[in-house]
């Protein structure tokens, strides 16, 4: 007979730090052979990103700064799920809206992607989008987002780019490969309220 599965339960945990889009945490976890183990784990909202696609199977594509790497990446639309409670599904349109000036009257779910799950809760549930229309920026205000510029790449060039390293975004890298992966295939993403195992709740539950 098999041995059950060891669950991990935490001793204690305790917050080092909370900020406006993260915590961190300490937890003291308790280890398969009875030792006890400091993790420290950083909270986030998750985020949603988008892979819209037009007739000529073009991939929309944003280049933004980002400051921890000091430099632009090439990224898809995407955001924080910062507002409590909030549909993934109205997260990604007004992402995509906001960010390309587009929307669309198709979508389903690509992949979920967990960037780093050795120390951080972060989840992003990357969307196909298709049936386009472009609609327009609104004014993006003086954060970063106001510097973002825009580019429709087609689908085979942005799967070199990420095989290359030209595309490092974790969430883009795997959207522009799932999308390529369904591109003109029979087989649908799945639905847009797909269960989503990995969302993080705990940063939003503070």
């Amino acid at each position: 007979m098999t041995s059950p599965r060891h669950g991990f339960p935490v001793q204690s945990s305790k917050d080092i730090y909370t900020g406006k889009v993260m915590a961190l945490r300490s937890d003291e976890v308790v280890m398969p052979g009875g030792k006890v183990a400091v993790r420290e784990v950083v909270e986030h909202p998750g985020a949603v990103a988008v892979a819209a696609l037009d007739a000529d199977d073009r991939i929309m594509m944003i280049h933004q700064y980002r400051h921890p790497v000091g430099r632009r990446l090439w990224e898809l639309p995407a955001g924080l799920l910062d507002v409590r409670g909030e549909d993934p599904l109205a997260a990604a349109q007004r992402e995509l809206a906001e960010e390309a000036g587009i929307e669309a009257t198709e979508w389903s779910v690509l992949v979920d992607v967990a960037p780093s799950p050795g120390f951080s809760d972060e989840s992003v549930r990357v969307f196909l989008a298709r049936g386009l229309t472009e609609v327009g920026r609104p004014d993006l205000g003086d954060d970063e987002e106001a510097d973002l510029t825009t580019r429709w790449v087609s689908l085979s060039v942005a799967v070199r780019m990420a095989l290359s390293g030209t595309i490092v975004n974790s969430s883009t890298v795997a959207g522009v490969l799932a999308a390529h992966v369904l591109a003109g295939s029979p087989t649908a993403g799945r639905p847009v309220d797909a269960p989503w195992t990995d969302r993080p709740t705990r940063f939003a539950d503070r």
